[in-house]
């Protein structure tokens, strides 16, 4: 599915997203949603773990880190553990998803170096105590109305020399093949094409939407920054799939048939029920042709000293 976010609703969602609440207005409730999430990123975390091994490249000794859009804190605490020296401070609209991600730092060990904040991006960056020098955003800006404003704010809250990575677009993510024997070849570009559907709508209708051309390179030297890179990092989990990865492929699909049914047709929609009958042989729960396949694309920026 396609720009992998979290949520078939307003995504470019692969199958596979580390969904967060933005706080952009829209009706769904992330905070239930935080099993679904935290599998997802859980699930992508050996992507997420190359990216920041790349981007340690380029910020070396970090002393305050902080995930705008954070969720459930899967990322944070592995940038916590991925840069032992650093703070890190996860931000998100959800008060729900951010006590999950300080209970998460708990068991991981890092509470000490984790904080959070709740409320509205950007705005709410202002609560930071210093600038920092890495601000990762992971499909959070697009729910954010006037991102070429998001981007500014995003720069200013950045220590000199500190680097700003973003996560959009990338690869549409696939968990099953073109054909699977049943219904018609294809299903997964026809889910791909209601999201879209629906990330555009989702867009259009975020308080003060502008309308921008996703040049990501340009957006980022247009907010003061200098590029520095991008890079795309695979997730490529083949079949068979161990549990963790099926349960989530299995929870992915149960939430597009349920937010997708008005707009498929009666044959998808069989297909999508027959798929996610657990005594169906042919379903995703035992078929052996199951797999977790997506990209991630990262665009990096840096503020001049």
């Amino acid at each position: 599915m396609a720009h992998d976010h979290h949520d078939p609703d307003d995504r470019h969602g692969h199958s596979t997203h580390q969904g967060h609440s933005h706080g952009h207005g829209d009706d769904i409730d992330w905070g239930a949603m935080v099993a679904l999430l935290e599998a997802e990123a859980e699930v992508h975390s050996p992507a997420y773990a190359r990216a920041l091994a790349w981007l340690g490249e380029e910020v070396t000794e970090p002393g305050l880190i902080v995930d705008a859009g954070s969720g459930p804190g899967v990322i944070a605490c592995l940038m916590a553990k991925t840069f032992p020296g650093a703070r890190v401070v996860a931000a998100d609209g959800s008060a729900p998803l951010l006590e999950h991600a300080r209970a998460r730092a708990a068991r991981q060990g890092v509470a000490d170096r984790f904080d959070t904040i709740t409320g509205e991006l950007p705005d709410s960056l202002a609560e930071l105590d210093y600038p920092a020098d890495l601000l990762w955003a992971s499909r959070s800006l697009h729910h954010l109305g006037d991102q070429k404003a998001a981007l500014a704010a995003f720069a200013d809250r950045l220590a000199p020399g500190g680097t700003l990575a973003i996560l959009e677009g990338g690869l549409s993510g696939r968990c099953l093949p073109r054909d699977i024997g049943f219904g018609r070849p294809g299903l997964q570009a026809r889910l791909d094409a209601v999201q879209e559907d629906r990330f555009a709508r989702m867009r259009a209708e975020l308080p003060s939407a502008v309308a921008v051309t996703e040049d990501w390179p340009a957006l980022l030297a247009g907010a003061g920054l200098k590029h520095t890179g991008t890079r795309s990092f695979l997730l490529d989990v083949p079949a068979p799939l161990p549990d963790r990865a099926r349960a989530f492929v299995v929870a992915r699909l149960t939430r597009a048939r349920e937010a997708y049914a008005d707009a498929l047709d009666a044959e998808d929609r069989a297909t999508l029920d027959r798929l996610l009958d657990p005594t169906d042989p042919a379903g995703v729960h035992r078929r052996p042709d199951v797999f977790v396949l997506a990209a991630h694309t990262v665009h990096r920026a840096v503020r001049p000293v």
